[in-house]
């Protein structure tokens, strides 16, 4: 047994391969969001398009989606969060980080997912590609004429403020 590529720790089995291979059905959207994830690691695109709301299929390349997962070596799925998606909503949002491999370059795919249940069965509506996250630095700011952070002596403006 190996684990599942979702990075849920959990067996394949136990976690999206239930999913992609049996006949159960993802009862959330983020189960859903993983095991989409967990479908192109294994290239699996017949699961994408099964798994995409037949409202906005017309949205979905499956040719395009063969060749990304074919040619990216897939490294990990962060989910950043959550709403809705669960058992009883109609429809739900996740966020995620799925990193990967190309060319020996890696890279990082931030998308904000939309999905919706019809009857039993979640799918994904469609997606927004997001930015990388802003880094925001804690420290206090450091004025003009405050002493150089670096510990020269000298004022941050003769410093490295002309660095």
């Amino acid at each position: 047994m190996s684990l599942c590529p979702c990075g849920t720790e959990s067996e394949y089995d136990a976690c999206c391969g239930r999913y992609i291979d049996g006949p159960s059905h993802a009862p959330t959207a983020e189960s859903l969001m993983r095991s989409r994830y967990c479908a192109y690691t294994l290239v699996n695109v017949d699961y994408i398009g099964d798994t995409h709301d037949p409202k906005t299929l017309s949205n979905h390349d499956p040719e395009q989606a063969q060749k990304w997962a074919e040619d990216s070596e897939w490294l990990g799925l962060e989910i950043l969060s959550v709403a809705g998606g669960g058992a009883d909503d109609a429809s739900g949002t996740v966020e995620f980080i799925a990193r990967f491999r190309q060319e020996g370059e890696e890279h990082e795919h931030r998308e904000r997912s939309d999905f919706v249940r019809r009857g039993e069965r979640w799918y994904f509506r469609d997606g927004k590609v997001l930015g990388p996250m802003t880094v925001r630095s804690e420290g206090p700011k450091v004025g003009r004429n405050d002493p150089c952070p670096c510990g020269s002596g000298k004022k941050y403006k003769k410093c490295c403020a002309l660095a």
